[in-house]
């Protein structure tokens, strides 16, 4: 079964190549994530979206706030991971929180995050002496610790709450909570087999030892509390009526953040906001409207003009430090 994959894998690969196929996928996701965008918001009264965004409380944007700097704090904790896996241990914990923070902040908002976050990860720890293929290495953690993040919360919610996903996916609850379990067993078995033995991936000097099996129930732990914080941030912005569960929403919110970085859109602009409105369809649209437009001006917008400042201030540091030596 395992070479049938593998040939049909090759065959894509040699005949369609597996960039085009992903550039398609995402302008597919884009497109229909625009037709829908349309059909749901051709009708929608901005002033009420205003009066909507006017109305919301103070103490929850706060609340939002401080739940969204939990989840980038939380980010940092990611790179801090990854450099003490490729036994980077000399690179202390403000460098990582820096590059962690500033990486996960631009690649959100640029888009292609893997090319974005990796060039920002390079010009922050080369100056710590780490090549090229070490900011991969890093990535490449950092992204196993966001992957095992996401398996585990759309594997326990959707098992536990399988409706939520069919708000996205359209697929009858019975056929989710299969999905859920087998996401559950697919993680399972990967614990596992990192703990029976030091795993090993990669050739030649690209060549990463995985986290062994309690490193790895750390890493699906910060994974998990990154995603919930986020999750939270939206929660709390929800219109009060209908009530909703955090767990539903939970499921839908990293659902949508999924299609979103699949469509690589910048901040999955339009493709996280129709999926939203799509699971959401209960709520008022202008109230809803209202509270993806704060959402995104404290996860996206405020994180990357922080981040843009320290970058600027970091440069213009080093370039007086070149010309003072």
């Amino acid at each position: 079964m395992i070479e049938t994959f593998r040939a049909v894998a090759r065959f894509f690969g040699r005949t369609i190549g597996w960039n085009r196929i992903g550039v398609v996928l995402s302008l597919v996701i884009i497109a229909v994530a625009g037709v829908v965008l349309y059909r749901i918001l051709r009708g929608i009264d901005l002033r009420e979206v205003v009066e909507a965004i006017k109305g919301t409380e103070t103490r929850d944007i706060v609340l939002a706030g401080l739940f969204v700097a939990a989840g980038y704090f939380t980010l940092t904790f990611y790179d801090l991971f990854a450099l003490r896996t490729i036994g980077a241990a000399g690179v202390p914990y403000r460098v990582a929180a820096l590059a962690g923070f500033t990486s996960y902040s631009v690649g959100h908002n640029v888009g292609a995050s893997v090319f974005t976050g990796g060039a920002v990860r390079y010009r922050i720890y080369q100056a710590w002496g780490l090549s090229a293929i070490d900011v991969a290495k890093i990535c490449f953690v950092a992204g196993l610790t966001f992957w095992l993040g996401n398996v585990a919360v759309l594997g326990l919610g959707i098992a536990y709450e399988p409706w939520a996903a069919s708000a996205i996916d359209q697929l009858p609850p019975w056929i989710n909570r299969i999905i859920a379990l087998i996401m559950l067993a697919v993680l399972a078995g990967y614990v596992g087999w990192v703990w029976t033995k030091s795993r090993e991936v990669g050739r030649s000097d690209w060549k990463v030892t995985l986290p062994g099996g309690p490193l790895t129930l750390l890493q699906i732990t910060i994974g998990i509390i990154d995603l919930s914080c986020c999750a939270a941030a939206m929660y709390v912005l929800l219109p009060d009526d209908p009530h909703i569960d955090f767990i539903k929403l939970a499921v839908i919110f990293v659902s949508a953040t999924l299609l979103g970085f699949a469509s690589h859109s910048p901040g999955g602009l339009g493709v996280f906001d129709a999926a939203m409105l799509i699971a959401l369809i209960e709520f008022d649209k202008e109230e809803l409207v209202g509270g993806l437009l704060l959402f995104r001006l404290l996860y996206y917008v405020i994180p990357f003009a922080l981040s843009l400042m320290i970058l600027g201030l970091r440069e213009l540091w080093l370039g007086v430090s070149r010309k003072g030596a």
